[in-house]
């Protein structure tokens, strides 16, 4: 699949010849595409909107589409779209030049809603919140005009973790980012094929192929984020217990509603002695240890 040199994508030219990289690749494309078919998220014929930031998960998410594509294994449209946000200092011409060169269909918009968040959030507060917001209505506007059916976007397993912790510790509930949803006006998908994806791998992979990475100095910028602590907190269970992310993140797809305390999601109120009704209590009898 990896062997011969003129059956590539250009994405990936130049992508070095040793056998690790060769299987951090294999890696990659293999767990995006079990995302993608777990969560049944290609239609043949679709288009997808797929979002450039400029940083190394974007990167990793535009050439791991790209060869399942090539390969046959993904029958839908890609369009890249980056949002020039008028971040100062911001290189405008690195992605155009770099998706040009590459033979990559694009689309580059220019929203300034780094002046509204600048003006709008207090000093001290975090921009991430309304920037996401303001970002992700621009972005669900240009898949309407495109003829897109979903929005595709880079955030990989750590981001998933990441964002449930942050969720659990400061948000009062149990919810995560999902591989895939339909947004809040009912005619997008939003997609995360990298769900299955390490953070690690995305960075080894997008700093080996020497893509022009992009950093974000909006929110970049700023000491004491919540996402940043938890990270940390994750990165010291990892440290202790090396594989500890992946097996938080194996519980995210295994969990139990009966075992929790969510009368929404379980029928408490509904249980009942007696031989055992597996319509009642579909994760079987209690484990109590």
């Amino acid at each position: 699949m990896f062997d011969e040199p003129e059956d590539i994508h250009p994405l990936f030219a130049g992508a070095p010849r040793t056998t690790e990289f060769r299987k951090l690749r294999k890696r990659i494309v293999r767990q995006a595409r079990e995302a993608i078919e777990t969560y049944g998220m290609a239609e043949r014929g679709a288009r997808w909107l797929v979002c450039l930031s400029g940083g190394k998960d974007s990167y990793t998410l535009l050439a791991v589409l790209h060869e399942l594509q090539w390969r046959g294994l993904l029958p839908v449209e890609l369009l890249a779209c980056n949002l020039d946000q008028g971040q100062p200092g911001f290189p405008a011409t690195v992605l155009p030049e770099f998706l040009s060169k590459r033979g990559v269909p694009h689309r580059i918009e220019y929203q300034d809603t780094y002046s509204v968040v600048t003006d709008k959030v207090p000093q001290g507060r975090t921009y991430c919140a309304l920037c996401s917001r303001l970002r992700r209505g621009i972005l669900y506007r240009i898949a309407r005009e495109e003829g897109c059916s979903a929005v595709v976007l880079g955030h990989h397993r750590d981001d998933i973790l990441e964002t449930f912790f942050m969720n659990l510790f400061h948000g009062g509930r149990l919810a995560t980012m999902p591989p895939k949803l339909v947004n809040e006006d009912g005619d997008l998908f939003v997609y995360r094929p990298l769900a299955f994806v390490a953070e690690a791998d995305c960075d080894r992979f997008a700093r080996t192929m020497d893509y022009p990475i992009i950093p974000c100095d909006l929110c970049g910028s700023q000491d004491g984020l919540q996402r940043q602590q938890v990270k940390a907190i994750l990165d010291g269970w990892e440290k202790n217990s090396p594989g500890r992310r992946q097996v938080m993140f194996r519980a995210l797809m295994n969990a139990r509603p009966s075992h929790l305390l969510d009368t929404g999601l379980f029928d408490f109120s509904g249980l009942s002695t007696g031989p055992l009704d597996l319509e009642q209590n579909p994760d079987g009898p209690p484990d109590l240890r």
